[in-house]
């Protein structure tokens, strides 16, 4: 096997040979670009460690159709714009077949339109809907989007009795599109939005939009839409003015960073996310149970990391990709393309995928856990 990884900014690549020596007709080549650096890293981070380790244990177990895995990783450093020179880049040098990758909503926005036009499989492993809605024919993600996770929050919502909600949103990429859906879905439950902030992604204090959420009459839960250090920052300034209606946060904060960042004051936050942070706690009878405790097990042993939902989607995007090469058999990209498309029955740690031709995700709400955070750690909310 071997392993390229570019840096940001590097010219040069490093190779790993893992698996012995294999010629180029031997191999299957497949790219990535994630944001492993910069303040989307807690999301490339996990993809990249978990795309490389499956790929070893892919080739270690014989490959795919006979050959060898060769993975290219690009990182973009959460750029956007760095991301569609590495999409070209593996379109137009590295030649690839295929791509897992796109760890943002905003560098796989750019991305697409590179490989669409080169009709290339692609597999992002963002969050917005936007990705896969309207459908486009080489796209394909492995995440809950940003909807699923307002009509989840929503439904927990409207079982507590909870119609009217304040909300302060991420004006990234993310935490813009799902504001936009919350609110484009809330009248389905009854939820009435009374209150509606923005922050971003620099911002180091939220006190002042949420001074004006605190004063707002009549709220009985607020709705934190976004990902990385700001629903941490905003969770803090939350207990530090003395909130004390229900805090929800979306899935893009399903990594145990999120809990160190805001410690105690995470305490009693609710949030949609995989069934991955609970793999310990789900019955034995649950039929996700093996996967993502199989996961949870070699991503920690390996990395030396705790889990978190961000490398389940890398993980769950190269078994759909090479399930669908293997179906295939070929590495031909429109063979794989419809192959994908075809992806039914599929347990990943996502949920189980039934794809169609006008559903590129293929997960429902039944994929999503409800999570307490409790002591420090997530727990099947009750």
């Amino acid at each position: 096997m071997k392993l390229k990884t570019l840096m940001m900014g590097a010219v040069t690549a490093s190779a790993v040979l893992v698996a012995g020596s294999a010629l180029a007709a031997d191999t299957i080549k497949i790219g990535s670009v994630l944001s492993i650096t910069g303040p989307a890293s807690f999301l490339g981070d996990p993809e990249d460690k978990t795309l490389k380790m499956y790929v070893e244990k892919i080739n270690a177990e014989g490959g795919v159709n006979g050959k060898q895995l060769e993975l290219v990783v690009y990182d973009d450093a959460g750029d956007a714009n760095n991301a569609k020179t590495f999409a070209t880049r593996l379109v137009e040098e590295d030649k690839v077949v295929a791509i897992v990758g796109g760890s943002t909503t905003g560098t796989t926005m750019a991305m697409i339109p590179v490989f669409e036009d080169a009709e290339l499989p692609f597999i992002s492993l963002a969050g917005a809907v936007v990705i896969i809605d309207p459908v486009k024919k080489w796209v394909f993600k492995t995440p809950h989007t940003d909807k699923m996770a307002c009509q989840k929050i929503f439904e927990d919502m409207k079982a507590k009795g909870i119609s009217k909600i304040g909300m302060i949103s991420g004006t990234g990429g993310f935490g813009k599109s799902m504001q936009a859906q919350c609110k484009g879905v809330a009248p389905d439950y009854g939820i009435e939005v009374l209150a509606d902030e923005t922050y971003g992604p620099k911002d180091s204090d939220m006190t002042p939009q949420l001074t004006n959420i605190k004063g707002t009459a009549g709220l009985q839960a607020v709705l934190n839409p976004g990902f990385g250090q700001g629903p941490a920052i905003v969770t803090r300034n939350y207990k530090q003015l003395g909130i004390e209606l229900p805090l929800y946060q979306s899935h893009g904060v399903a990594s145990k960073s999120f809990i160190d960042l805001a410690a105690d004051a995470a305490e009693g936050v609710r949030l949609p996310a995989a069934a991955l942070l609970v793999a310990d706690k789900l019955d034995d009878a649950d039929p996700q149970k093996a996967v993502v405790t199989g996961y949870k097990a070699m991503y920690e042993e390996k990395s030396g990391q705790a889990v978190s939902t961000f490398g389940g989607h890398a993980f769950d995007g190269l078994f759909i990709l090479t399930d669908a090469m293997k179906r295939a058999g070929s590495e031909e990209p429109a063979a794989v393309r419809d192959e994908i498309e075809k992806t039914t029955g599929f347990m990943g740690t996502a949920g189980v995928v039934n794809m169609s031709a006008t559903d590129h995700l293929g997960l429902d709400l039944t994929a999503f856990r409800m999570l307490e955070i409790k002591g420090g750690d997530w727990m099947l909310a009750k």
